[in-house]
C-alpha cells in the first residue's frame, strides 16, 4: 500500500508500539495497516478419498482448485460450505483447515482446506465454471497448472492422503 486509503496522500513506514514499521499518513495522522482480500482454496474429496475436482474457469485451459472470496461478515468455513455448493452444486459433509498463503497478483491471503463432497454428481455444477472434473491423486497432480499456488496446496493434500494423515471425521465419512 503505497498512498493513503482516506485522503489519497503518499505513505511513510514509521515505527509502530512495538509493530514495527507500518504505513503512515502523515496528512491524517494516521498508521494504515494493510488491506487484503481473503479467499478459501479447497481440495474437494470424494467419500472414498481417492479422487479430487479440479477445475476450468475463465477460459483458460488450466485446471486449477475450487476457490472463492469469503465475503464481508462471513467465516471462512461458511465460505467453503458456499463456494462449494455454488460453483460445483456438491454438499460439503467434512472439511479440514490446511495452511495460507500471501497471493501477491491479486492481493489475497488464501486460506486453503480439504473437503469432502456428498456425491461426484456434477449434474448441478454452475456457469461460474467451464469445466470441472474428477482425477485421481496422480492424475490431478499432473493436471494441475503447474508452478501456481493451487499446486502447492494439492501436493500437500497429496502428501498428507497417501501418509493417512487426515482426520478421524474424513475416515468415518468415506466408510
Amino acid at each position: 500500500m503505497k498512498f493513503c486509503l482516506e485522503c489519497g496522500s503518499r505513505l511513510v513506514l514509521k515505527e509502530c508500539n512495538g509493530e514495527g514499521e507500518v504505513p503512515y499518513c502523515e496528512a491524517c495522522a494516521m498508521f494504515r495497516f494493510p488491506v487484503f482480500s481473503t479467499a478459501i482454496s479447497t481440495a474437494v474429496l470424494n467419500r472414498e478419498l481417492d479422487r479430487i475436482l479440479l477445475i476450468q474457469q475463465y477460459t483458460r485451459k488450466d485446471y486449477i482448485l475450487l476457490a472463492g472470496y469469503v465475503n464481508k461478515g462471513e467465516n471462512a468455513e461458511a465460505a467453503l460450505v458456499r463456494e462449494v455448493k455454488e460453483e460445483a452444486g456438491l454438499e460439503v459433509i467434512a472439511y479440514e483447515y490446511m495452511r495460507s498463503q500471501y497471493f501477491a497478483p491479486s492481493n489475497t491471503l488464501m486460506l486453503n482446506f480439504i473437503s469432502v463432497a456428498d456425491t461426484e454428481d456434477l449434474s448441478a455444477m454452475s456457469d461460474e465454471l467451464d469445466h470441472a472434473a474428477w482425477f485421481t491423486l496422480e492424475e490431478a497432480a499432473e493436471a494441475i497448472l503447474q508452478g501456481s499456488l493451487a499446486e502447492s496446496f494439492l501436493l500437500t493434500i497429496i502428501d498428507k492422503l497417501r501418509q493417512g494423515r487426515v482426520l478421524e471425521d474424513f475416515t468415518a465419512v468415506a466408510r
